[in-house]
């Protein structure tokens, strides 16, 4: 059986929409509440409206008025309790680039390192 976390709702903000579906899936999966993005602007208006978003799950590379990395830093600004998962197709981003205890996973990630980060997270909201 499937835990639910149906109170900590997970953003997945990916431009690619074969890519979205996937990933909004395995986190539904997971038994998490999901909220679906194409770009920092529609992120930002769901954060702005879902208080129960407790995690930012971004790829860095999207069209719009900011990337990822950028929105990122917004949402460490805008909303402090939010937990941040940066991923990218690049292999490695310098500490100083991140938000403040953000976590970065390269792509191709490991479906279970990720989880493993989110159920940490929801763990000890």
């Amino acid at each position: 059986m499937v835990a639910s976390h149906s109170s900590f709702a997970v953003l997945v903000v990916e431009d690619d929409g074969p890519l979205l579906m996937q990933t909004a899936s395995f986190f539904e999966d997971a038994g998490y509440l999901v909220y679906k993005a194409r770009n920092a602007d529609e992120a930002i208006r769901l954060l702005e409206s879902q208080p129960e978003i407790r995690v930012l799950f971004t790829d860095i590379e999207m069209p719009g008025s900011m990337n990822g990395l950028a929105l990122a830093h917004v949402c460490r600004h805008r909303w402090p309790p939010v937990e941040i998962v940066v991923v990218s197709g690049r292999p490695k981003l310098a500490a100083h680039e991140m938000p403040k205890g953000a976590v970065f996973f390269s792509k191709p990630y490991a479906d279970s390192a990720v989880l493993d980060t989110v159920d940490r997270f929801a763990s000890a909201y």
